[in-house]
């Protein structure tokens, strides 16, 4: 008769550890693996236990559509956020929720900007097309500096026109 095969050592097939792991079996540092932390769910207006950095990256998420008006004329106000979004999305849930949110309305201001560009080109609908670029402009402003302002006391803020891209 022959004799079973012996049991494979611990970790992979070639004795290596799992990845994060030690030895022991417990996750390096105590934290578990990356990718598996849970994500912290934050009530809507509620305050974050978040630093004064995230309180700032958070507030250029709100603002940088502002800066991009100037700079762009409206055409990129959405690529600020989005930046913020790639750079800090996991820093902490308060900058994640400020960029989505900015990011997501801003997309909705440009989609109303495209529309208005649409009605000049009709030329009877010029007077829709002023009142679309004004209320857009407007809301993009008044909406921008309300979420810097509560990004600033660290909370969560959700602006009401948006379509929900980034989530």
């Amino acid at each position: 008769m022959s004799t079973p095969p012996p049991p494979p050592p611990p970790g992979g097939p070639h004795g290596e550890q799992p990845y994060g792991e030690q030895p022991t079996g417990e996750p390096s540092g105590g934290y578990p693996p990356y990718g598996q932390q849970p994500y912290p769910q934050q009530a809507y207006g509620q305050p974050t236990q978040s630093g004064g950095d995230d309180r700032t990256i958070a507030m250029l998420a709100h603002l940088s559509p502002l800066i991009a008006l100037v700079l762009s004329a409206g055409v990129l106000s959405f690529i600020g956020p989005l930046i913020v979004w790639f750079v800090w999305r996991d820093r902490s849930p308060l900058i994640r929720n400020a960029a989505v949110s900015a990011f997501n309305f801003n997309v909705t201001v440009w989609v109303a900007n495209a529309i208005a560009w649409v009605c000049v080109f009709t030329v009877i609908l010029i007077p829709l097309s002023i009142a679309l670029w004004v209320g857009a402009f407007i809301v993009q402003l008044v909406l921008s500096i309300k979420g810097a302002m509560s990004a600033s006391r660290g909370e969560v803020y959700r602006y009401p026109l948006q379509v929900p891209i980034l989530s």
